[in-house]
């Protein structure tokens, strides 16, 4: 039995946990609001809001439920754009008539979904925060401009919001049905999901399971749903190590304290990785696993020397360098009852720095060309240690360690970096395919290996001398 609220009715069904949220939605309790687009997560037009507990506090974050497992809402709030409805259009979809940011229609409702996602997270309205909200969002006929000034719109009504009461400041002000203020209590009334915990399909947040086997997926109910395990979802800070549960997100690592903390520059970064919807959902280890010569998270964690566990079936661990975990196309080092429970890397000291970059034909929600990550130690000029990593220049996440190698202990000179590139070049192997041609992606990672010294130690690049 899987019980969760939607919107403003306790649901309690037996229907698979490995049923899509979406055709939950759509075919059991037919509320058609919710569209079906690409059932790939890609085009936004089936975005919802998930709420949870989180640290005493009621969290909302936006996600895709064409992707969505049934079971990954179990104890919590799901919210189509009926929840949000009122006897009047709310402000959201008020801003969306006035400034003519609908056409077809089709792919306002997750538009919609997806700035009142944005009114339940904010405590700083921005125009920038609020167009950022809706970067996982695609409309095939409007134009970006007119929901552009329509989330600008929002977010100047947002101003004076408060954190600490923030629910009951939508709802006086009409963005939220007044129900929204029952759901905490009504929540501790729910029973403990009931998650499988044997199946032979491990499913975190589903982001790319069900892209490739939606139909097999939806007819089975051998899952082992570990998105919401509490002990491989948290993100902690062990001596001089930061560990990361495998089922933590992306989102996740960027509200974390300990990884800002580390990484001052990771709310950019992760900016560059897929959507807000996505980055809510995709887990860290699923990121992995998923073997993508191109996967983002993967060319960031290997850069950190990062060490990932695995745990078999037998209570049995074993650690090795995710630089390692890969032997080739798709091949990894693992066992099919392995299952990776944690990711482990030192924290960066004084003298170490970090960069990751990216190209992708478009700004947010593509998959890149080339992805590239640096971490860095100089003392005194000399480079002390360096990772290097790149993505989409060949068959597997690619570890730099022949360049690697060449730079430690190397002068930080621009004379060394482009020896360093020639044997970039030849550690790589990238082919032409729709992404790109051989020629242009050793021509970008050329460039973005000088960019992480242009962002990192900018003097080497402009003026070619020791930083």
């Amino acid at each position: 039995m899987i019980e969760f609220i939607l919107n403003d009715q306790t649901i309690r069904t037996r229907q698979p946990a490995s049923m899509t949220l979406l055709d939950f939605i759509r075919y059991e309790q037919h509320l058609t609001g919710t569209k079906i687009g690409c059932r790939e997560g890609d085009c936004g037009a089936c975005t919802l809001l998930i709420g949870k507990e989180h640290n005493g506090q009621l969290h909302y974050e936006s996600m895709t439920s064409c992707i969505t497992p049934l079971g990954n809402v179990a104890g919590k709030h799901v919210v189509s754009v009926e929840g949000v409805n009122s006897e009047d259009l709310n402000p959201v979809q008020q801003a969306m008539v006035d400034s003519g940011g609908t056409q077809c229609g089709f792919c306002t409702v997750g538009f919609v979904m997806s700035l009142c996602g944005y009114c339940l997270t904010t405590d700083n309205p921005t125009r920038e925060g609020a167009i950022s909200a809706i970067d996982g969002n695609i409309c095939r006929c409007t134009g970006y401009k007119s929901i552009e000034k329509a989330a600008s719109d929002i977010a100047t009504q947002l101003r004076g919001i408060k954190r600490e009461d923030q629910i009951n400041w939508l709802v006086d002000r009409g963005f939220l049905p007044d129900y929204f203020q029952t759901i905490p209590d009504r929540l501790l009334e729910l029973k403990t999901p009931d998650i499988p915990e044997n199946g032979k399909v491990v499913i975190g947040g589903g982001t790319d399971l069900y892209v490739q086997k939606h139909d097999d997926l939806a007819e089975t109910e051998e899952v082992q749903l570990v998105f919401d395990k509490p002990e491989w979802n948290n993100i902690r800070r062990e001596g001089d190590q930061i560990v990361i549960g495998a089922s933590a997100t992306a989102t996740g690592m960027m509200e974390s304290e300990v990884m800002q903390e580390a990484f001052p520059n990771l709310y950019r970064h992760m900016k560059l990785v897929s959507s807000t919807q996505i980055r809510n959902m995709g887990t860290v280890a699923g990121n992995f696993v998923n073997a993508s010569p191109i996967g983002d998270l993967t060319a960031f964690f290997i850069a950190l020397n990062s060490t990932i566990e695995l745990a078999g079936s037998n209570g049995k661990k074993r650690q090795l360098l995710l630089k390692d975990f890969y032997k080739g196309y798709k091949e990894l080092d693992k066992q099919p009852e392995e299952q990776v429970s944690t990711i482990r890397f030192p924290v960066p000291d004084e003298h170490t720095r970090f960069n990751f970059e990216k190209v992708s034909k478009r700004t947010y929600l593509d998959i890149a060309s080339v992805n590239t990550a640096i971490r860095i130690r100089v003392v005194d000029g000399v480079i002390n240690e360096i990772h290097l990593s790149a993505g989409g220049v060949g068959p597997t996440p690619k570890y730099l360690g022949q360049t690697c190698e060449f730079l430690t202990g190397k002068s930080l000179f621009a004379d060394h970096l482009a020896e360093a590139e020639e044997i970039i070049q030849a550690e790589i192997s990238p082919i032409s395919d729709v992404r790109g041609s051989e020629i242009y992606k050793r021509t970008l990672l050329r460039q973005l290996f000088y960019a992480h010294f242009a962002e990192l130690y900018p003097g080497v690049i402009e003026n070619g001398v020791q930083a």
